[in-house]
């Protein structure tokens, strides 16, 4: 009997041994360099995937195991641990901090509430639409920061708001107040209010509006300490996250400057195919963006039918008559919009430099029309969006919030000291150290596999792919893209597959387009883990989410967004580019020189 439970409770050790000796003979037996990358790779995405040490710990193994190993020196592997994101990571959490500071986000989440209603059904798809439109225009990273403020504040004021209508309703039914009495004898809405305040509470009930009956089991964000109301509350919360970092990544497919993963294509596709000038700005988006809106759709009917159930009954009520439950919600949220006041000082400010970094964001290389970065021909490329993410960063600690006055013994006023919009001290309380772990450990994972070859021995077992149908070589490298993309950098898988799969299309004189086009858009499919994405880190970090919660939902989402994808190739790309045809701007190539 002390045997199980002794397995249970080392269950963790247990894990983490058998994997580190499950997986050793690659680097005993083998002993390449791909190889030992492998083992570092496999060892990682278990702990990843169970959680059998803290994510952020397991971030650190490929900093120990790669010096190791020989396959980069810890310098090398240090500086992956810190990079551009980085930057623009720490810019957007100043703006955050600056943001939840001020209230600016209770502001917009309550506003954004009463515009569309607390329905969870037509408020996650606004969200999903909102971000997805941002996520166009900014990275994706950027979005996901940006918006989850708001979402969080929206997900709380609901709760709070279902909490005080609910202990209001307990109140009644258990015979404290009888409203149909006092609505014979013609009581006012007043008096009628007064009399609910007035009365006692029943034992196992709290004089808290914000509470629930002490029967109900309370579950707590790991986190935040905030308690679910109940079980709803918290797929609700998790829906919620999980929407935004989905549709942050599927907005991003439809602009060339939307995502990284976009950018290399185009630069790589266009260096060497200069002849073809048949990607640009436009032809981009009359192809992704159909695909994004298919996949959003599809994407907010899968979470919804897998964390609160899709009722189409409710959906097409939309306009109609509300529900009582409904009314005293939205009555709830009025009442805590109108606490917070008219808008402050310090919330206009804030507003105008989120708008101004928004609007640099997408001017500083548009695609459209020369942007501003050209007027420093000198250093292309220099200024990314984590400049302007600085900048606007660095002027939270410089414009004054408010004067610090004092009173002299001759009781006059004076000021001697002033106050900026946010402290460094408020900035670290928000900067999520973790989750800057957490990226940059795979970031050095993924030039492990390129140090070491891994990459290369990969592309090289992709020759025999030259002998299958197209359509179907469409759909193996769609599928090996979007697994490699999960535990790898989405700009460091298309760096790595771009010049595998061009020579391949060459070799077997398909258009390039045909097979480059569907991999480039399944990169950005890295759904499965928080480590997958930054933005997904990001909303991870909110402790609403669980490893399961999300490998359970991206898988749907994968699988949604790689049909979609396949179902565009073969459908309304073909025309736009002539796919079925080897263009007269691909070299000819015999199959003896396919790699």
């Amino acid at each position: 009997m002390k045997l199980p439970s002794y397995i249970v409770i080392y269950r963790r050790l247990l894990l983490i041994v058998s994997s580190l000796l499950f997986f050793l003979p690659l680097p005993l037996i083998l002993r390449t360099k791909e190889a030992e990358c492998a083992y570092v790779l496999f060892v990682v995405a278990i702990f990843w995937l169970t959680e059998a040490v803290p994510l952020s710990v397991t971030a650190l193994l490929p900093g120990l195991m790669f010096p190791l190993f020989g396959i980069m020196p810890s310098k090398m592997v240090a500086s992956a641990y810190f990079k551009d994101f980085h930057l623009l990571l720490i810019g957007v959490i100043c703006l955050a901090t600056s943001i939840e500071k001020w209230n600016l986000h209770k502001r917009i989440a309550l506003k954004m509430v009463l515009m569309v209603g607390v329905n969870p059904l037509w408020l996650t798809l606004g969200f999903m639409c909102s971000t997805a439109f941002l996520s166009m225009w900014l990275s994706n990273t950027s979005t996901a920061a940006m918006v989850m403020p708001i979402v969080e504040a929206v997900a709380q004021q609901i709760i709070s708001a279902q909490a005080q209508v609910k202990a209001t309703q307990m109140t009644y039914c258990n015979g404290s107040v009888n409203p149909g009495l006092e609505m014979e004898e013609g009581v006012n809405e007043h008096e009628t209010n007064e009399k609910t305040e007035n009365t006692k509470p029943d034992p196992g009930h709290s004089d808290d509006g914000e509470k629930i009956p002490n029967k109900v089991k309370l579950r707590k964000n790991t986190v935040t300490g905030i308690k679910y109301q109940t079980k709803k509350d918290h797929m609700m919360c998790k829906l919620m996250c999980l929407c935004i970092t989905y549709s942050s990544t599927i907005g991003g497919l439809t602009t060339i400057t939307g995502t990284s993963t976009n950018l290399i294509f185009a630069e790589h596709f266009n260096s060497r195919y200069p002849n073809c000038r048949c990607i640009n700005f436009g032809s981009w988006f009359l192809l992704s963006f159909p695909a994004a809106i298919i996949i959003l759709l599809l994407s907010w009917i899968w979470l919804q039918w897998l964390f609160l159930g899709f009722n189409f009954k409710e959906m097409f009520k939309c306009g109609k008559t509300k529900s009582e439950e409904q009314k005293a919600y939205g009555d709830v949220i009025k009442q805590e919009y109108k606490k917070l006041g008219p808008i402050r000082y310090q919330e206009i400010i804030t507003l105008v430099l989120f708008i101004v970094m928004a609007l640099l964001w997408f001017s500083r290389d548009p695609g459209l029309f020369p942007g501003w970065s050209e007027l420093f021909p000198e250093y292309p490329g220099f200024a990314t969006d984590s400049t302007v993410a600085l900048l606007i960063g660095l002027l939270f600690f410089i414009i004054p919030a408010k004067k610090l006055t004092k009173t002299t013994s001759t009781g006059e006023t004076v000021a001697f000291d002033y106050a900026p919009l946010i402290t460094w001290k408020e900035f670290q309380s928000f900067m999520p150290w973790d989750i800057v772990i957490l990226v940059g450990g795979g970031f050095a994972l993924a030039d492990g596999c390129k140090d070491s070859g891994l990459s290369e021995w990969i592309g090289q077992k992709l020759s025999p792919l030259g002998s299958l149908p197209p359509s179907l070589i469409i759909l193996i490298s769609c599928l090996l893209v979007t697994s490699l993309t999960e535990v790898a950098s989405n700009a460091a898988t298309i760096t790595l597959l771009l010049p595998i799969l061009s020579p391949l299309a060459e070799a077997i004189h398909m258009n390039p387009l045909y097979i480059l086009i569907p991999s480039t858009l399944c990169t950005s499919f890295a759904f499965l883990l928080p480590v997958a994405n930054p933005s997904n880190a990001i909303v991870f970090s909110y402790g609403h989410l669980k490893v399961t919660d999300m490998v359970k939902a991206g898988l749907g989402v994968n699988i949604v967004g790689v049909a979609v994808v396949l179902l565009g190739t073969f459908t309304w790309m073909v025309p736009m580019f002539d796919l079925h045809t080897y263009p007269s701007w691909a070299p000819l190539v015999n199959n003896e020189t396919m790699p």
